[in-house]
């Protein structure tokens, strides 16, 4: 991922950045608790970090932030700090530093810590956020595609996807909120998301038409529940959607060139 400036943490910087107004919109509503469990969140997955740092001789990463923001924002609520302890350490080594560290991992790491303490602790109640922290996704995600370190194709695929639900007068419009913020969030993550041109569409449109199915088949899923649970599975397609993409870019150039 180096390329004169645009090395990993250039590319995290520019995401921390781009995510500002959301995370300030949050902190501003979410008051001191908030806060207080972002600096806890920070604060393990920071300590993870520095240890595998340690062992390997790495430089510092501002991708642990991008973690940590992601699930003080999204994860279950009123759990205990060992569970929290708990989930957030599975998912920063299982998920990410195992595999050398943000940029060589195959899942984004705070959506496997939200999936387990979300799948792991049922009883805790999901986040339910203010409506002016889901319109601070759209600057968030305009700002992302203007720094170039979002897909603008994976989002325009899953706004349109969403857009055509809309129109077809489906259910969608509790879990919309929640749908902006796990796509800045989490569904965005350039190192997980689909990375070729016509897979970058399917990403987004699979997202886009996973939160729809949930929203309207899954009676009981909380919002957050519901798009954390698309954004799981559409991070798990992304390497196979970016197969299909080069297959037909394989079979296009065989039928132009022979």
């Amino acid at each position: 991922m180096t390329r004169g400036l645009w090395d990993r943490e250039m590319v995290a910087m520019l995401l921390l950045l781009a995510l500002m107004p959301m995370a300030l919109t949050w902190l501003w509503f979410g008051g001191a608790e908030a806060v207080g469990r972002l600096l806890f969140v920070l604060l393990i997955s920071g300590l993870w970090h520095v240890i595998f740092m340690l062992a390997r001789a790495q430089p510092p990463s501002f991708a642990g932030a991008l973690t940590g923001l992601a699930v003080a924002m999204l994860a279950p609520q009123e759990l205990s700090l060992l569970q929290l302890v708990l989930g957030i350490s599975f998912g920063s080594v299982m998920a990410e530093l195992i595999f050398g560290g943000w940029g060589r991992n195959v899942l984004n790491p705070a959506t496997v810590t939200i999936a387990f303490l979300g799948f792991g602790f049922p009883a805790a109640p999901w986040p339910d956020f203010a409506l002016p922290v889901a319109w601070a996704a759209i600057p968030a995600l305009a700002l992302g595609m203007l720094l170039g370190v979002m897909s603008a194709r994976l989002i325009v695929g899953a706004l349109a996807v969403m857009l055509f639900a809309w129109l077809a007068d489906l259910p969608i419009a509790p879990v919309l909120p929640a749908f902006g913020i796990v796509l800045a969030l989490l569904v965005t993550d350039p190192v997980t998301s689909a990375s070729t041109r016509t897979g970058g569409w399917l990403n987004g449109a699979l997202y886009g038409a996973l939160v729809t199915l949930f929203a309207v088949g899954w009676g009981h899923g909380a919002p957050v529940q519901v798009a954390v649970s698309a954004a799981l599975l559409a991070s798990l397609a992304a390497p196979l959607l970016d197969e299909i993409a080069i297959a037909l870019w394989t079979a296009r150039r065989r039928r132009r060139h022979g």
